[in-house]
């Protein structure tokens, strides 16, 4: 019998460990839930977790305020109810003290969308301890777009340009933008008219881009970080007389709304998003690391969608399978 009670003990010690095991919690913190990238990037997370079995994810929205993100980070630590997180920062350099903090409470920490520490222009962990990161650098975005310009700018002269931004206050928007003033400014015959922040929406882009066309004449190119941009931007030239077709729009996150424009004609390019493969990819790596499994901490997401990052009509008719992972 005293033989038989210790195999039971034993039996009832090994199912424990292995519910504790695969029992997870996981926080999203969205730069902001309301904001299409992030939801899609949130579908990822979860579907991550559902994959995984037994894993629990709640989100949270950062309403593209670093400060409030920088609370939540911390409150969930306090909470002491998470084993990971993953997070699409607001203020990629500041937020990198509540990170620490995670990280020393145990918490395993993946970020999304962008790298966090003072270097945007590395995918290499700036933060010891952290997981993994499922990003890509904003300047190899903004050269590629900026480059692009460039080249249908040439025998044009002069080739008037307006620059939409989400908000330089942004580390990484800051940055996208000093990287297409310093490659267009090194060509004299393209004109900066306009600098327009659109905040990743498109009823603030509308507004602004009107703004800006009632002094910004003669407009030929539209260079913009993100596709919402473009939707106000795309609605404000056709009210000021344009035909959009005969300009070159370029947006950012290659969302459905964006490649249905492209298709069209109406047009021309947008650089690689793939928000959902990120949010699954982070979150794939946290659960790996709570597990003890080896993680790779550099996900380049440029590399992960199959398909050009400068996806324009000719790079869609070659790819005729592949699919955007977000409305825009």
């Amino acid at each position: 019998m005293r033989y038989l009670l210790v195999f039971i003990f034993i039996i009832s010690i090994n199912i424990t460990n292995s519910v504790s095991a695969k029992s997870l919690k996981i926080a999203f913190f969205a730069s902001s839930s309301e904001n299409g990238y992030n939801q899609a990037t949130w579908e990822g997370v979860k579907d991550a977790a559902a994959k995984h079995g037994d894993t629990e994810t709640a989100i949270f929205n950062g309403e593209f305020n670093a400060t409030l993100q920088y609370a939540q980070i911390e409150d969930i630590i306090a909470s002491k109810e998470f084993d990971g997180f993953v997070v699409v920062p607001n203020d990629t350099v500041g937020i990198a003290g509540a990170i620490e903090e995670a990280i020393g409470a145990g918490i395993k920490v993946a970020t999304s969308l962008f790298p966090i520490g003072p270097d945007l222009t590395t995918l290499e962990p700036q933060v010891n301890g952290i997981t993994a990161t499922a990003a890509g650098s904003p300047v190899y975005g903004a050269t590629l777009q900026a480059n692009e310009v460039v080249n249908y700018c040439k025998g044009k002269d002069p080739c008037n340009t307006i620059i939409m931004i989400g908000q330089k206050i942004y580390p990484f928007d800051k940055l996208r933008y000093d990287t297409f003033l310093e490659i267009l400014g090194q060509h004299s015959n393209i004109k900066i008219l306009a600098t327009v922040e659109g905040n990743y929406s498109p009823d603030v882009s509308l507004t602004g881009m009107t703004d800006a066309l009632q002094s910004a004449k003669n407009v030929h190119v539209v260079l913009s970080n993100a596709d919402q941009h473009l939707i106000g931007a795309e609605i404000a030239l056709e009210d000021a007389g344009y035909n959009v077709a005969d300009l070159y729009l370029m947006g950012g996150g290659a969302a459905e709304i964006a490649i249905e424009a492209i298709k069209e004609g109406r047009w021309d390019a947008s650089f690689i998003g793939v928000p959902y493969s990120e949010g699954y990819l982070a979150a794939e790596a946290v659960i790996n690391a709570l597990e003890g499994k080896s993680v790779n901490p550099v996900i380049d997401i440029t590399k992960v969608g199959g398909i050009d990052p400068i996806i324009t009509k000719s790079v869609l008719d070659a790819n005729p399978n592949w699919k955007p992972e977000w409305g825009g």
